[in-house]
């Protein structure tokens, strides 16, 4: 993750990362580290980084939840492609039902869309039945808890967080990326894809002179590859879903 980071272009105080895969690292870059008793509560972490850099950040759910929703309806015999999965989510219901990506229930191998249909029954929810309500479910809960992360970053920081920069191969999902720049009301800019290639590729032209500083590292990667940025579009409901999503968490803890 550390190369990954060091990959990110721009990466300024007002940036979030999220390293995007079947986890997602969601985080900014630091000089110092923040070693206080809230973010001990929030379960965030101090890591190291390239430079000197500190890397404050939260390990969250990722794209497990559809990797494994996917695998599950391959053994029913029913073929997806990732292409299929995202249409059918799109065209579903918005906020049928909302879960905890970071809940125990789905953290292991199995029937993920029954045991997210478990979840909703368990806290009263409309259980999402066909595949794009399921997708659809995954896909808004993940962007939730990413906004819940990010609100946590800030009032940790006390930095300002304008933009959210996504790299790995989670950055290829164009409708989380759009749902997260809406549920967060930030522009989102992605890539690289193989970040973590390149930034362990630029690590080592510096340490052998090649490339002077991590600034203009970063600078050589973003003149060299593809970025897509996503405008978010305002919405209310977005809002009053994370209402939901928060009243989820309290009562999952209480």
């Amino acid at each position: 993750t550390a190369n990954a980071v060091a990959a990110i272009p721009s990466l300024d105080k007002q940036s979030a990362y999220i390293s995007s895969g079947t986890w997602s690292l969601i985080g900014i870059e630091l000089d110092e580290p923040i070693v206080t008793e809230a973010a001990l509560n929030y379960n965030f972490t101090n890591e190291g980084g390239v430079m000197g850099k500190i890397r404050f950040l939260k390990n969250v759910m990722g794209l497990w939840l559809l990797q494994e929703s996917r695998r599950q309806w391959q053994r029913e015999g029913k073929e997806y492609s990732w292409e299929d999965l995202l249409n059918l989510a799109e065209k579903a219901e918005p906020f049928w039902a909302i879960i905890d990506p970071d809940a125990t229930d789905f953290l292991g191998h199995g029937d993920m869309p029954a045991n997210i249909r478990a979840y909703c029954k368990r806290t009263g929810q409309t259980e999402p039945q066909d595949v794009g309500s399921i997708i659809r479910c995954c896909l808004e809960s993940l962007v939730l808890r990413y906004r819940w992360v990010i609100e946590a970053l800030e009032e940790l920081s006390g930095q300002t967080i304008t933009h959210i920069r996504i790299v790995g191969g989670g950055s290829q999902n164009r409708l989380l990326n759009q749902f997260t720049a809406d549920a967060c009301n930030r522009t989102v800019i992605t890539g690289p894809i193989e970040a973590t290639a390149l930034g362990n590729i630029m690590m080592q032209a510096i340490a052998t002179g090649h490339i002077d500083s991590l600034e203009n590292g970063r600078k050589a990667i973003a003149a060299s590859q593809m970025q897509e940025t996503f405008t978010p579009t305002p919405n209310a409901a977005w809002d009053e879903a994370l209402s939901r999503f928060k009243r989820l968490l309290a009562t999952a803890t209480s």
